[in-house]
């Protein structure tokens, strides 16, 4: 009895046996899908995919550009957040507050309210054709705002006392950079840096408000065209998954891996 209950229950601190994870993904798993088809039933829908094999081309070209469109996103939203972390920290009244106010005003507001003022007004202003490239600034601006407060989080997390210790060894400014803070920086921003590549990725389907043509696009336009609705954006998801399920147990290994005690 006392073998079947650790297959189910565990103490905070008890190491999960592979048995024990296995049966309940399993058991887990086999209740959404009996949750799901239970729902179709009731409002008798069928489902058929085979129609997504004629527009396997269309669909591969719209996973090719969210790919595209998260790195190059994740990239420049990472150096708009290393210069507002710094900003917010700067001497310059002017500078800590014009990053302070971009911080607040994209944390404070919703992207799709962001899409629609950076590209139609914005954007047309300064004579950015490019949706790709629209996108990808949009993106950045609305991403660096988060990754900013990471770093700056991290920056704020770095005990003064280990400072001084690296001052009383006689480390440089570069040795103390080097060695203290890039390392425990490292620690503290890594995890979450991953975790917000995998929410570029999902917020890049909003970009189809703009007639971005990546996945979420493509997908719209074939079940405009076959009427499949369900169909579609369930394989959306299963797709989606497919590029955010590394990115999260990647962050979670990396947070496991950077745990140390106080």
């Amino acid at each position: 009895m006392m073998k079947i209950k650790k297959l189910f229950w565990v103490s905070e601190k008890e190491n999960i046996s592979h048995t024990a994870v296995l049966l309940n993904l399993l058991f887990v798993t086999v209740l959404w899908v009996a949750l799901f088809w239970l729902s179709l039933n009731a409002i008798h829908v069928h489902l058929d995919f085979s129609f997504l094999k004629q527009f396997r081309i269309r669909i591969w070209d719209g996973f090719l550009v969210t790919i595209g469109l998260s790195l190059s996103s994740f990239i420049l939203s990472f150096i708009i957040g290393i210069l507002s972390a710094a900003g917010q920290s700067s001497p310059l009244l002017f500078i800590r507050f014009f990053c302070g106010i971009y911080v607040k005003f994209i944390r404070g507001t919703p992207l799709i309210m962001q899409i629609y003022l950076f590209f139609y007004i914005i954007g047309t202003a300064w004579g950015v054709s490019s949706r790709f490239a629209a996108g990808v600034m949009i993106l950045s601006i609305f991403e660096g705002a988060y990754i900013s407060e990471i770093i700056r989080g991290s920056l704020l997390s770095l005990d003064e006392s280990q400072l001084e210790a690296a001052r009383g060894v006689g480390f440089n400014r570069k040795q103390t950079l080097r060695y203290v803070i890039f390392p425990q920086i490292t620690a503290c921003a890594l995890p979450a840096l991953t975790g917000q590549f995998a929410s570029i990725i999902k917020d890049s389907s909003l970009l189809s408000m703009i007639a971005v043509i990546e996945l979420t696009q493509a997908m719209r336009e074939i079940s405009a065209v076959n009427l499949r609705l369900f169909e579609c954006y369930l394989f959306l998801g299963v797709l989606y998954l497919c590029l955010t399920l590394p990115i999260s147990l990647i962050s979670e290994f990396l947070e496991r891996r950077f745990q140390y005690e106080s």
